[in-house]
């Protein structure tokens, strides 16, 4: 079998590579560059699940990083069990093929309690007094342990948040080298978010990210130096680019002035009663989700959202199967923005 290595470096595109990316730069002149058409939505958790599943949104039931549970009445994002992603992943369609396929899975999303071998991804201890503590899950659950005494605690508050930094992705690559040497899966699927955080704080403005650049092709370097020393193919991908991006659109604001959003007072504050609104959006970047419990009410919230500035598509239904998002957990309505929009 060939061993393989998959590198999901978020965030990476054309846009970013420069003088801060030597080694990015070397890599792609001497092999094959593929341009990749993003799913809808080109969101990380979406993304991921096309790629291990090969199926899209309407088939693997991820339409967004988030979505609305009906029968919950939740809003819930960024959940973590593999069991939500629906259809064959590719690591039980290897095994099927050669019994002796094994799969790393370090940090690609929906990873708990995934078929696949080893598995390490982000998981807060919340403790009794409300105290969230940095930790990560694995599988097999000895394995958190042995990589903690070794490369100390996950560091989380570095993963997301204002915090973000280079010290969690380059955890996560030794984490990945680690693992590698001790149980040498087939195929490794290692997640590097670093560039994630910095392309939403200021675009793709190169003077301002030169230093992230330069640390995200360090820690390529050496994984890449490593896989190779193995005897691995190795494959650099992208989920999404990230452009500039200069107007929000406040979805259920517009819902609210139409009378359909409910809200509730808590200790003086407003908030979304998501279970009681006639309609309500649920927004992730370039789209968002609008929940519509009357489905009379469906053709006249979409003509009158049709009109806003900066909402580039509102599709009911029968028009998401053209994006292969219509699914059960999709809106009634999906609104796509335009390129220089954000839906919030």
């Amino acid at each position: 079998m060939q061993k393989t290595v998959v590198i999901d470096i978020v965030g990476l595109s054309q846009s970013v590579l420069c003088e801060h990316t030597p080694f990015l730069n070397q890599f792609i002149a001497s092999r094959q560059l593929s341009h990749i058409k993003p799913v809808l939505p080109a969101v990380t958790t979406t993304s991921q699940s096309c790629y291990v599943t090969g199926k899209y949104p309407n088939e693997n039931g991820i339409v967004g990083n988030g979505w609305y549970d009906r029968e919950d009445a939740e809003v819930k994002f960024w959940k973590q069990s593999n069991h939500l992603v629906q259809g064959e992943k590719i690591w039980d369609a290897a095994k099927k093929a050669n019994p002796n396929f094994t799969c790393a899975k370090m940090f690609w999303w929906y990873n708990m309690y995934s078929s696949a071998d080893y598995s390490v991804t982000p998981r807060p201890q919340y403790h009794a007094d409300g105290v969230k503590a940095p930790d990560c899950y694995s599988y097999p659950a000895s394995l958190r342990d042995e990589l903690q005494a070794e490369l100390g605690t996950f560091p989380l508050f570095s993963f997301w948040g204002p915090n973000a930094n280079i010290k969690s992705t380059k955890w996560i690559a030794d984490a990945s080298i680690w693992v590698d040497k001790k149980y040498n899966p087939t195929l490794n699927l290692i997640y590097l978010p670093h560039l994630d955080y910095c392309l939403q704080k200021f675009g793709p403005d190169l003077p301002k990210i030169a230093k992230e650049l330069q640390e995200i092709d360090e820690v390529v370097k050496d994984l890449v130096t490593h896989f190779e020393s193995t005897g691995a193919k190795v494959i650099l991908l992208s989920e999404y680019g990230i452009n500039e991006v200069n107007q929000p659109i406040y979805i259920n604001r517009i819902l609210r002035e139409k009378g359909l959003i409910s809200i509730r007072i808590e200790q003086g504050l407003e908030l979304l009663d998501a279970g009681a609104s006639a309609a309500f959006a649920t927004a992730d970047h370039q789209i968002a989700h609008v929940y519509i419990q009357d489905s009379n009410k469906i053709a006249a919230i979409k003509a009158d959202l049709e009109k806003v500035p900066g909402i580039a598509k509102v599709l009911n239904k029968e028009e998401q199967k053209s994006y292969h998002i219509d699914h059960a957990r999709s809106g009634e309505l999906v609104l796509i923005a335009e390129p220089d929009r954000k839906s919030v």
